[in-house]
């Protein structure tokens, strides 16, 4: 019987600011100067490591979700290599998601869009609104590969310190993994992906995904806390550029 091959990734995230991408002067700007995706309000949160060597960076907007409240308070994860080309974004939908959250009567569903470079898809990862207590929870999405398509599911583990996920595909195959390391307090899921599924599409996916996992919790008591607003009589206004996100793309101009 011929033995399954894997390849391996980590996603480290950084207790503090204090690292090597954003110390020094001027070095903030250089990096928007590379890339207009490393916005003003952009922070280097962490690092993804193949054997050893650095291969790509995370990003968060701080100013998109430290410093605003209420439905302009939304997540941005974004994807970058080494020297700050754009590789992904990973944003929580927060009107989808407030409408996934109503119908599920109160249960915060996130909903998010992952925009990968050099790809015409918008991936839609959402967390499955059926859930019940002490229940692992289960999140899905597709990719669309040359006229296939791939459905995958990323489940919870049920012994899940920290934040330990299997990834399935359409046939309940496990085809990877993300081990999430309980004494790193900034957050590290060492990753592996079975070779016949292994695609950077599929990489980048999950390794936007890792990132969003340190603001999980978080994401899920805003979701939560507005939904509830939302149901005692709150008029949503949603941020302009999610907004944008919503719009037809076959509308006249």
């Amino acid at each position: 019987m011929t033995s399954l091959a894997y390849s391996r990734f980590t996603v480290d995230l950084w207790l503090t600011d204090l690292n090597d991408v954003e110390i020094g002067f001027f070095r903030h700007s250089r990096h928007r100067a590379k890339s207009r995706q490393f916005s003003k309000d952009s922070d280097v949160i962490g690092e993804v490591d193949v054997n050893g060597q650095r291969e790509g960076l995370i990003t968060y907007r701080r100013g998109a979700w430290n410093e605003a409240e209420g439905m302009k308070k939304r997540l941005v994860v974004k994807l970058f290599s080494p020297d700050m080309a754009w590789r992904g974004s990973m944003e929580l939908l927060l009107g989808r998601s407030l409408q996934l959250t109503l119908g599920a009567k109160g249960f915060p569903v996130a909903a998010f869009n992952v925009n990968l470079a050099g790809h015409d898809q918008i991936v839609q990862l959402e967390r499955s609104a059926r859930k019940w207590p002490l229940i692992p929870e289960n999140y899905s999405f597709f990719l669309a590969e040359e006229r296939a398509f791939r459905f995958y599911r990323l489940r919870r583990d049920w012994i899940s310190i920290g934040q330990d996920y299997t990834l399935y595909d359409a046939t309940g195959g496990k085809v990877g993994h993300l081990n999430g390391r309980v004494l790193d307090l900034g957050g590290r899921w060492d990753v592996k992906l079975r070779e016949d599924h292994d695609t950077p599409r599929l990489r980048g996916v999950l390794q936007l995904f890792c990132g969003m996992l340190r603001y999980r919790g978080a994401c899920e008591r805003h979701i939560r806390a507005l939904g509830r607003q939302i149901r005692q009589g709150l008029s949503p206004d949603l941020d302009g550029q999610e907004v944008d996100l919503y719009l037809n793309p076959r509308r006249l101009n």
